[in-house]
């Protein structure tokens, strides 16, 4: 029997991008347990254990990676294609006792794992041990709002409130960002900020074009604090940002940005990156309940919409490749919209007063009843 107050040993096996990095740490302190982070080094076409759905190293690169080794752990995160097998070795190693928990997308059927946390984008088959959230977790939270907004709020007293914030993405997969959406931002958010008598908050992030960037840093119509994002920087204040804003408009390409700004309560516009037949709500326009004169706009944009080879690439991939492949987030923005927590740019937002629900919470509560209820480490 485990001794009574134990917790239990759990490893992070690191993801290796940075927003899925960021969704495990913020699951780890949640669960508000002692973790160990194992970074990997990957072989670069070690492609056989993952396609057969194996359980062993052979796509890790050892001597660059940290050791796995006993004591075996109690709880496995993670996430990411290249990390299924090597969960999977570390299970075995343990006798099968150790529980696995795995992230976002996967490659293999979700019976490989003990709960498998996930989102609509990634099209992960229902299963009993699939918890399907509606955002990916974040470590946004009202404690760490309020911290930011103590920061930030006096460097921002030249400018006058009410604030609406503005987070920027770029091109992600079948959506492009290019100079005609850039201008259709600023257009869009100006005339927000006009009709509230508000300020910008305006963030950019690694994918943003310099267009972008240039096309608000070109607006006078209306005050403006502009971020240009720089890597490594300190001082970056896009918590800050989100923490002052009393509306928040964010580019539908980021997932995470869309969670992020939700976890505000505050009443989150979606902008559309692309137009028309090729924009992200042409599936939806009656499901989001568009406007005439938003549909004129999509017409009119349409017939000059922003599309590279890339993008259009992933479109065709979509379409007729294998759905391992690629992530739908159209299917992110449907459900936003039906239930209420977010709208379109240009749409007459959601408004409540109520608390957004915590999917961190709900993937918590999972997992510590898939440890036992107290939490006690398993022998």
């Amino acid at each position: 029997m485990p001794e009574s107050g134990a917790q239990p040993r759990v490893w992070i096996v690191d993801a290796y991008r940075a927003g899925e990095q960021t969704q495990l740490r913020a699951l780890a302190e949640g669960l508000g347990w002692p973790f160990e982070i194992k970074t990997l080094s990957y072989r670069k076409y070690e492609m056989r254990t993952t396609l057969l759905r194996g359980h062993d190293l052979r796509g890790v690169e050892l001597a660059t990676s940290d050791a796995l080794a006993p004591p075996w752990p109690d709880l496995v995160l993670s996430m990411g294609m290249r990390n299924e097998p090597v969960c999977r070795w570390v299970r075995e190693q343990s006798g099968g006792r150790t529980k696995l928990v795995f992230l976002g997308r996967l490659w293999s059927d979700p019976s490989h794992f003990d709960l498998v946390i996930t989102t609509p984008q990634y099209r992960v088959p229902d299963r009993p041990n699939v918890l399907r959230n509606a955002l990916p977790l974040h470590p946004v939270g009202p404690a760490r709002l309020a911290e930011a907004r103590a920061l930030w709020a006096p460097h921002l007293t030249h400018l006058q409130g009410p604030f609406i914030t503005v987070n920027i993405g770029g091109t992600s997969g079948p959506y492009a960002f290019g100079r005609r959406a850039a201008d259709r931002l600023v257009r869009d958010a100006v005339a927000l900020a006009k009709a509230r008598g508000a300020s910008l908050l305006v963030s950019s992030s690694a994918r943003t074009p310099d267009c972008a960037i240039d096309a608000f840093a070109a607006q006078d119509a209306v005050p403006m604090a502009l971020y240009r994002w720089r890597r490594g920087d300190g001082d970056n204040p896009y918590l800050g940002y989100l923490a002052m804003a009393d509306e928040v408009i964010v580019t539908a390409d980021s997932i995470s940005m869309l969670s992020e700004a939700y976890a505000t309560a505050k009443p989150v516009h979606m902008f559309d990156t692309g137009a028309g037949r090729l924009g992200m709500r042409h599936d939806m326009h009656l499901a989001a309940g568009e406007t005439a004169t938003a549909r004129m706009q999509a017409r009119q944009d349409s017939d000059r919409p922003d599309i590279g080879s890339g993008a259009l690439a992933y479109r065709a991939l979509m379409r007729w490749g294998w759905r391992h492949l690629t992530r739908d987030i159209s299917q992110m923005h449907l459900r936003l919209v039906r239930s209420g927590r977010m709208g379109w740019l240009g749409d007459p937002p959601p408004t409540s007063d109520a608390i957004p629900p915590s999917d961190l919470q709900r993937a918590v509560a999972r997992i510590r009843d898939l440890m036992g209820v107290d939490g006690a480490r398993r022998r």
